[in-house]
């Protein structure tokens, strides 16, 4: 009698280890695709899914997916995110990310971070209901340009050359950038630069171009060795 209770409690524990898998809750997974691998913007990230009452790994999975500077790769990047069946993808650093997380997938919740005007930029219908499986915040900096090149120019009022540094894919506005300088007789000069291995070649312009103040560098440029630049010019930021 003992052998055969014995036997059976060996043969029911054989099955514990798969039972207690099978009983474990899958976490939710978050897809998260941004330009670059920005540290400032991935804590803030992580603080406001605390403040939520999640935590990575913990309750909740984030998989990361960076473009490195190459906003062609935004397609397919998320693309696997949605084949990656997450619950929602945040979609950071702009319309283009943002528009190539809309492209991807009509059902997946999509979030999303943006500079310029999400309307006009096509990401969602109107501010106020987005419709579709696609909302976010645009903190609308473009519309704040013109604003900048006065400020820069009251800065540096000596400064008749003002350069323009940002991602190609980003020059929403550019038009209003021009009309701003135009009124104030100054020159603008634009240069973009989308890859790490591109600011060189941008600053480089700039230098050649004689400009004396720069307006807004690319969150992006955080990684670059801007002292570089400092010593070879001065620039206003």
């Amino acid at each position: 009698m003992r052998r055969r209770v014995f036997i059976g409690l060996l043969g029911g524990a054989a099955t514990w280890p798969i039972t207690a898998r099978a009983q474990q809750p899958t976490l939710p997974v978050i897809g998260f695709l941004n330009a670059t691998e920005l540290d400032y913007r991935v804590a803030a990230f992580r603080q406001g899914l605390k403040d939520t009452g999640y935590i990575e790994d913990q309750n909740v999975v984030v998989d990361y997916r960076w473009a490195e500077g190459h906003p062609d790769r935004y397609p397919a990047l998320a693309a696997e995110l949605v084949r990656r069946k997450v619950a929602v993808l945040v979609a950071g650093g702009g319309g283009t990310v943002a528009l190539a997380a809309k492209a991807a997938t009509e059902t997946i919740p999509i979030v999303f971070t943006m500079g310029a005007d999400p309307v006009a930029s096509g990401v969602v219908g109107s501010l106020n209901r987005p419709a579709g499986n696609v909302t976010g915040v645009a903190f609308l900096v473009v519309s704040l340009r013109p604003k900048q090149i006065e400020m820069l120019h009251e800065a540096v009022p000596n400064a008749r050359v003002i350069g323009f540094l940002d991602r190609a894919a980003d020059l929403a506005g550019h038009s209003e950038l021009q009309a701003a300088a135009d009124s104030l007789g100054l020159k603008l000069v634009v240069v973009t630069a989308d890859a790490d291995d591109e600011f060189e070649g941008a600053f480089a312009s700039l230098v050649q171009k004689r400009v004396e103040a720069l307006k807004r560098f690319p969150p992006d440029l955080n990684r670059w060795d801007s002292q570089r630049l400092i010593d070879e010019r001065v620039f206003v930021h």
